[in-house]
Order: structure tokens, then C-alpha cells, then sequence
């Protein structure tokens, strides 16, 4: 099963672009694909679901056990990214919907398919792992708190409370609920851990069905969502291109060996647009812009990842051959 795993880790971006592909398709020929916006929220669980499967819940304590690295990934992806995103307010659209998109996307570190393309591009992918849960906690309890920051007034028509807690807790909560149940029970007997290992094989295929089914389902009645996507992309290719160089300027400051500093360099750029998504869909009049702005910043960011793996690890390679770094 390992090797089947990883094989689709491997493949996962051209896995990810063949299911947008055969959406987009589907979307063109097919009439009624609108009637799986009903199935959004289910595939959205699953992907979830199986996404804090991944994540070592059980060994939070870890993360503490590199204090420089958690450091400089907290500060990363907390503090100086925000920050990055608060100068790119300035420049955005007007259009409150569309900034709302666009922020909660960009604020939200990556969990999960980080780590596999960290360790393609020579990053230090066990200590990227060790610390998704603080990363995973952290970006629940701040969002909130970076929306309304950054949005203002606007923050209270688009953050309501209910809707956004109502998907926290059935998006979000519970799968991570039932993701560490099925950790306990595979690390107390051989059927849950056998379970755990087949239910991992999905990870990859459970997000390109999110995909496919939100791309299926948006499509047909993008309308003007198309221009708020064309508005969007200019900012995600400048995150992109910017957020990686915080990332390593930050870790490389901190003493971290370049391993860790590439690791908190994928972490600053990699987002986590589709564990946001069910939040983003909690909002008024979300469909069909939140979910094109929110798509759009995936397949920038799986296009910047083939760029990452090739370019980030030259980040402090001479150091590297020269045998010297800090811990």
C-alpha cells in the first residue's frame, strides 16, 4: 500500500489537472452538472476526512521538540505573511466578496500536500509534518481574527457567525474528530491500522474528486465570476513568487539548517485553499465567486509547486556543501 501511496503523492499534480480537465469537459457537454453543488459539501468532508488522517495528531508534542524551526514557521506563516498580505490589500479590488476570497485563501497555511513536495524539493519534511497540527489549530483560531482585521466593516456581513461555525464544526471539526478516533484505533490493533493505511490511499483521490466536483458545478454559471478570478490572479502569482523568499529570509535569520529553512519556505507559500473552502462557502452569495476565486488559487499554486521543487532547493545549497548551518 505504501507504494501505491506513494506513487499517487507523486503523481498528484498531474492527477489534480486531469481532474479539472475532465471537469471542465464534463461542464461543457454534460447539461445539469449544476446539480453537484449538492455533492460539494459531502466530497469536501471525505477530502477532509482523509487529509487529517495524515496529519500526526497524536504527536503534537513533537512539534515543541524544534523550538527554532516552530518558531520560525509560526512566525512565517502568522506573522510575516499577514503581513505580506496586508501590503497586497491596498492593490486589491474594492469588492468585499472578492478581497474576502482572496484573504482567506492567502492567510490559511497548507497541512497536508505540503509535506510531499517539501521532501521533493529537499526540504526537512519530517519537521514540516511534526508541526501541521499547530499549524492546522493555529490558522482556525486566527482567521477569524486576520478577517476582521483586514476587511473591517465588511468582515461582519461575510464572517456571520453561525453559517461559519455551523461549517467549522460539520467541515472541519468532525472530520478531524474522526481522523484522530481512526489514529487511536490503528495505533491499538492491527485492523484499524490496516484500515488507516487503505483509508490513506485516498488522500490524493479524494481531493481531485473535490475538484472535479466543484469545477463541474461552478462552471456552468461562472458568469462574473470569471472577471473575479482574472482579478485574483495577479495577487496569487505575486504570493507565489514572494511568500517562499519571507519564508527562507525568516528561517535563515533563525540559524535553521537549509533543509528547515526550505521547509518553512514551502510552508509560507503553499496554502490551504480547499480546507478553507467549506468556510468560504459558509458566506453570503458565495457561489459562484468564492469558489472560482478559491479553485483558481489551487491551480496557480500546484503550477508554482513544479516551480518550488526545482527552485527552492538551491535555497542555501552552497551552505549545504560546505557542511555548516545551525540546528
Amino acid at each position: 500500500m505504501s507504494d501505491i501511496r506513494s506513487s499517487l503523492e507523486e503523481r498528484q499534480i498531474s492527477i489534480y489537472f486531469a481532474a479539472v480537465a475532465v471537469a471542465v469537459g464534463a461542464a461543457l457537454l454534460v447539461p445539469g452538472m449544476t446539480a453537484l453543488e449538492g455533492a460539494i459539501n459531502p466530497a469536501l468532508a471525505l477530502m477532509l476526512y482523509v487529509t487529517f488522517l495524515q496529519v500526526p495528531l497524536a504527536e503534537i508534542g513533537r512539534s515543541f521538540a524544534s523550538g527554532r524551526f516552530l518558531t520560525a514557521l509560526v512566525l512565517a506563516n502568522f506573522v510575516a505573511v499577514p503581513l505580506l498580505v496586508a501590503a497586497m490589500l491596498p492593490l486589491m479590488p474594492t469588492d468585499a466578496l472578492l478581497r474576502f476570497g482572496i484573504l482567506l485563501v492567502l492567510l490559511a497555511p497548507c497541512i497536508d500536500y505540503v509535506v510531499t513536495f517539501a521532501h521533493l524539493g529537499r526540504a526537512d519534511a519530517r519537521l514540516l509534518l511534526a508541526a501541521t497540527p499547530i499549524l492546522l489549530i493555529a490558522q482556525m483560531l486566527l482567521l477569524p481574527v486576520y478577517l476582521k482585521v483586514l476587511l473591517g466593516e465588511d468582515a461582519a456581513a461575510l464572517v456571520r457567525p453561525e453559517p461559519f461555525v455551523h461549517a467549522f464544526v460539520w467541515l472541519i471539526g468532525v472530520p478531524l474528530v474522526l481522523a484522530g478516533v481512526t489514529q487511536l484505533c490503528a495505533s491499538r490493533s492491527t485492523v484499524g491500522r490496516q484500515a488507516a493505511s487503505a483509508l490513506g490511499l485516498l488522500a490524493v483521490p479524494a481531493t481531485a474528486l473535490v475538484l472535479f466536483v466543484v469545477v463541474a458545478a461552478v462552471l456552468p454559471q461562472l458568469g462574473s465570476a470569471t472577471s473575479s478570478a482574472l482579478a485574483a490572479l495577479p495577487f496569487y502569482v505575486a504570493f507565489a513568487c514572494l511568500a517562499p523568499i519571507v519564508g527562507w529570509l525568516l528561517g535563515s535569520a533563525l540559524g535553521l539548517q537549509p533543509p528547515a529553512g526550505r521547509a518553512v519556505a514551502f510552508s509560507a507559500g503553499t496554502r490551504n485553499s480547499l480546507v478553507v473552502l467549506p468556510l468560504a462557502l459558509a458566506a453570503p452569495a458565495a457561489l459562484p465567486v468564492l469558489p472560482a476565486i478559491i479553485v483558481t488559487q489551487t491551480l496557480v499554486e500546484l503550477l508554482a509547486e513544479l516551480v518550488y521543487v526545482r527552485w527552492i532547493p538551491r535555497f542555501g545549497a552552497h551552505r549545504t556543501r560546505a557542511g555548516s548551518g545551525g540546528s
